[in-house]
């Protein structure tokens, strides 16, 4: 199904942005087909301003763009909800959405996700994830499995602070893996989720 850019006679059709990863709706623009075409040929969210009229690719003046993730189209093929990854503040005030709220799930393991995810390419003298990553893969998935046997461990003795403290870890040092093989902890989710409904 492709967008019906004829059901309204200004050709204009709402288009919804949210976060790929943090699900948050950032703002809420305006596309015809020449935007809607340009986005998919650039991957750059690109949108028909009403007051300039003319096309308006988000970032051009600003640079805080919106990079396209995945896109969909409501049951009536007259609303597209665009999936980005935004660069910066999406709200021209500076906020992350157009609704002045951060751009947080409230989720501290996607915030240390995207903690691992900015940190990977620092220097390794000044940061354990750079040193992690420095060291490859092997390493990594090494030390998942050094973690995971010290938490056992614990699990044995009577302390409760230990046990927490090797959990932690292991919960760390699995958020690290998942980010070395491209994975993010939303997909595991969604596969477990999945695993629910068939169950």
């Amino acid at each position: 199904m492709q967008p019906d850019f004829k059901k309204y006679t200004d050709g204009l059709l709402p288009a919804i942005v949210q976060d790929a990863h943090t699900r948050k709706v950032l703002m809420l623009g305006f596309m015809n087909e020449e935007a809607w075409e340009k986005t998919l040929q650039t991957g750059q969210v690109t949108f028909f301003s009403r007051s300039k009229q003319r096309l308006w690719t988000k970032g051009e003046e600003s640079g805080n763009s919106l990079k396209l993730v995945s896109h969909a189209l409501d049951c009536d093929a007259d609303t597209l909800l665009l999936q980005v990854n935004p660069k910066g503040p999406v709200c021209h005030t500076g906020s992350g959405t157009c609704w002045n709220e951060s751009n947080t799930t409230g989720n501290f393991l996607e915030v240390l996700e995207q903690v691992i995810e900015s940190r990977k390419s620092a220097d390794p003298e000044s940061s354990y994830v750079a040193k992690m990553y420095a060291k490859g893969l092997n390493k990594i998935a090494q030390k998942v499995g050094e973690e995971a046997v010290e938490l056992v461990i614990e699990s044995k003795d009577n302390n409760p602070d230990l046990f927490l403290n090797e959990a932690a870890d292991l919960l760390f040092h699995y958020l690290l893996l998942l980010n070395a093989k491209g994975v993010n902890l939303q997909k595991v989710t969604d596969l477990l989720q999945e695993r629910h409904r068939i169950a």
